[in-house]
């Protein structure tokens, strides 16, 4: 059985599981050839407080041709965190032309959460965003991320079944084909909301929140989801079990020391 190849566009992380750190050992755990270009290399995660990062737009740029002109090609590409508005015309571009091809196309519009936007995050990111966003077969943005590619108010204590949908509605609206919102209240309940374009469903996936914080978790469900994604799985029932192994990487490192590393995955990959 040939596989699917994936090409994982984020960023590399020195010092901690975030990013391509966290998702290159899920996905090769779980059979998916990837292979990865790096939006940026980070010396560490961000909660630290203190770090370094260098953009890679001018490698990228480089890149591109290089691969057009020896014939690679990908089967699905994932995007996450871009560095700069050059470097999301760029790689938009390329998703674009690989998705003629065939490609499906995972885009993570990184961006911010609970309510506000990382360091560094301006109006034309967002823009940026909404144009990765008009491209993807499948975009998973938390509810801050969805509010602010919508314009759309946020709310902490979260929305109504039926502002989910239409918020689900307002991201089909910008390009995506299928739909996730994770990370967001509704009725009262976590959720995970979602559309499926190919059977047309609207659902709501409830879970329970354990009260710690690790960086990477929304990259080890990315690469769960994905990697099941490509091995068959429909997205709902694939969300579901990206959504359960975050759950049991959570609560089996809530005790650790040092959070800020991210949790690590190696050890556990078995439970994937």
């Amino acid at each position: 059985m040939v596989k699917t190849h994936l090409l994982l566009i984020n960023d590399m992380c020195g010092y901690g599981k975030v990013a391509t750190a966290a998702m290159l050992p899920i996905l090769s755990y779980m059979g998916v050839p990837t292979f990865n270009l790096p939006t940026a290399l980070v010396s560490n995660t961000l909660d630290y407080g203190k770090f370094n990062i260098l953009d890679t737009t001018d490698y990228i740029k480089g890149v591109f041709p290089i691969w057009r002109e020896l014939g690679f090609s990908y089967d699905a590409i994932a995007t996450g965190f871009i560095a700069s508005e050059r470097q999301a015309r760029l790689i938009s571009q390329y998703c674009r032309e690989e998705a003629l091809g065939g490609a499906t196309i995972f885009v993570d519009p990184i961006m911010g959460d609970e309510g506000k936007l990382y360091n560094g995050v301006t109006p034309a990111t967002i823009q940026s965003m909404r144009e990765m966003v008009a491209v993807a077969d499948l975009i998973y943005p938390n509810h801050t991320e969805a509010c602010y590619l919508t314009g759309h108010t946020f709310n902490p204590e979260g929305v109504t079944h039926e502002e989910a949908h239409k918020l689900l509605d307002k991201l089909r609206a910008i390009g995506a084909k299928s739909v996730l919102i994770t990370s967001i209240p509704v009725d009262g309940r976590h959720c995970v909301a979602g559309y499926n374009h190919t059977d047309d469903e609207y659902f709501l996936l409830d879970y329970t929140e354990i009260p710690v914080h690790f960086p990477g978790t929304g990259d080890i469900f990315s690469a769960v989801l994905i990697g099941h994604l490509l091995n068959g799985d429909k997205l709902k029932a694939a969300c579901r079990k990206a959504m359960d192994a975050v759950y049991q990487l959570i609560d089996l490192n809530k005790d650790n020391a040092d959070k800020n590393r991210g949790i690590p995955l190696e050890r556990y990959l078995d439970i994937l």
